[in-house]
């Protein structure tokens, strides 16, 4: 999620110490230990004394800002600044002071949950299309359909709205209502929804059309209730017919540690290593393969796992685990290399504090920070699956010299509509592959790249990546013993 990551969730209790509270526990312990404990009060003395000093410093110059400073200045606004400033003083992305809305959508993302009107949506041209209404949401009741265009929301047109724009526009408060305006054929009407809860599945399955014995399960993130999902997708596959398992984390953020836990037990022996956790100045804890996580439920079938680089955290303690206790093959390019847990600790102004608080070991012992799981094999997209968004908001035509007209020539070629050398001059042979390009397409023929046939061509391109998936043609050679 950035990438956000809440492993290993717990909720501890403030615990407040002032100096007099800590002499008498320093006077006490003395007294029962001598001289030996007599440093050890010192210890705790200096280190309350240090403490005092340091929030003493903090209060005066709030004080100060706030009473003195030219012009009026928020509590808040202070307050927020100074929480902020330690944790990024760390210098760690992974700990945070998260505001209330931050609080909220990573809360969501963890259970899994949001409040909307229940509909997966693309960006299609300058609306948004619903790809499919969910099933039992208000979006399905209310008779959405997949290829409705979404044109207005509360009546106001979304018309080159970006993607995340308008759905932060659908969502809302469970039990408000919102307003689309639909397009359907030739036809429009609007739909007045009420917003609900809405569930999303983090796990999918489906048997591959060509190997009807490979079950292929994609696992999107580590929420509340994902080990419980996947379980039910292996149960599913099997009485489907699979005799084998792709199991991709590709893409996969992370989570929950004990959802990996759980799901990693699947498929390692009783016993055996999973994962291990060392917090500061502690030995590693050392989480095994059991009954106590898998509940008895075992995958004995022949699986491998697809990774790259967008695979972190959880998504890794899973990977490795497989690889590394059960002995399963890693397809794919290096994962992200997240090695570190973290905990939340909230307020009662709903914002939080996410904090890492160990660093976690793969079964063998290493910390893959900042390095990440080796693929076993090595198989990837071609390499114009990760170039970026050629930007729409101009029309390139030709003798025109850039980067984005770049973008476009290395996406033609993809498509064999030959430009020859992308080297981002829009040349004849450029405005011959566009033509046809059009043509082919129904588009306006015109030669140059609007956003219409930039649209066009990057759709075309995504679906070539998703048919030619060399790490997925390499996981099912496996499978297969070839």
């Amino acid at each position: 999620m950035e990438k956000k990551d809440k492993t290993n969730k717990i909720k501890k209790n403030k615990r407040k110490y002032n100096l007099l509270t800590l002499v008498l526990i320093s006077i006490v312990t003395f007294v029962i230990g001598g001289v030996g404990t007599f440093y050890y009060m010192n210890q705790k003395l200096e280190a309350a004394t240090e403490t005092n000093q340091a929030m003493n410093k903090i209060e005066t110059v709030y004080s100060a800002l706030y009473n003195g400073y030219y012009k009026t200045v928020s509590k808040q606004k202070l307050v927020n600044g100074a929480l902020t400033g330690m944790v990024n003083s760390l210098g760690d992305p992974f700990t945070d002071y998260m505001s209330k809305s931050e609080t909220e959508s990573l809360n969501n993302t963890i259970s899994s949950s949001f409040t909307g009107i229940g509909a997966e949506v693309q960006k299609k041209g300058n609306y948004i299309q619903i790809i499919a209404p969910i099933q039992g949401t208000p979006a399905k009741k209310a008779g959405l359909q997949a290829d409705d265009l979404i044109l207005k929301i509360d009546g106001k047109s979304i018309k080159g709205y970006s993607l995340s724009k308008a759905i932060s526009l659908i969502r809302g408060k469970k039990g408000t209502s919102v307003t689309v305006t639909i397009k359907r054929g030739d036809s429009t009407f609007t739909k007045k929804i009420i917003r609900a809860t809405i569930p999303v599945k983090t796990v999918t399955g489906h048997l591959l059309p060509k190997n009807k014995t490979i079950g292929y399960i994609q696992v999107s993130t580590f929420s509340e209730n994902t080990s419980s999902e996947f379980k039910a997708e292996i149960k599913a596959l099997r009485k489907k017919g699979a005799k084998s398992f792709v199991i991709d984390m590709r893409d996969n953020p992370g989570g929950l540690m004990d959802q990996a836990l759980k799901m990693s037990s699947m498929f390692v022996q009783n016993g055996k290593t999973i994962l291990q956790v060392q917090q500061r100045g502690q030995s590693a804890q050392v989480y095994k393969a059991g009954k106590k996580y898998d509940g008895g439920f075992k995958v004995h079938e022949k699986t491998v796992v697809l990774i790259n680089s967008g695979s972190a955290s959880a998504a890794e303690i899973f990977s490795a685990a497989l690889n590394q206790s059960a002995n399963i093959k890693l397809i794919g390019t290096k994962s992200y290399g997240k090695g570190t847990a973290q905990t939340t600790l909230p307020f009662t102004d709903k914002t939080e504090l996410k904090m890492t608080i160990a660093k976690w070991l793969t079964p063998n012992g290493s910390w893959i920070n900042h390095k990440g799981l080796t693929p076993t094999i090595k198989a990837d997209y071609p390499s114009y699956a990760y170039q970026t968004a050629i930007d729409t908001k101009k029309t390139y035509s030709k003798d025109e010299v850039s980067k984005q007209v770049k973008k476009a020539q290395v996406l033609l070629n993809a498509l064999n509509y030959s430009v020859g050398d992308a080297n981002g001059y829009f040349g004849d042979s450029t405005v011959s592959a566009v033509n046809k390009f059009q043509t082919d397409n129904k588009l306006t023929v015109n030669g140059t790249l609007d956003k219409e046939t930039i649209n066009k061509l990057e759709e075309l391109a995504a679906q070539k990546i998703s048919e030619n998936d060399n790490a997925l043609n390499v996981a099912i050679t496996q499978l297969n013993g070839k």
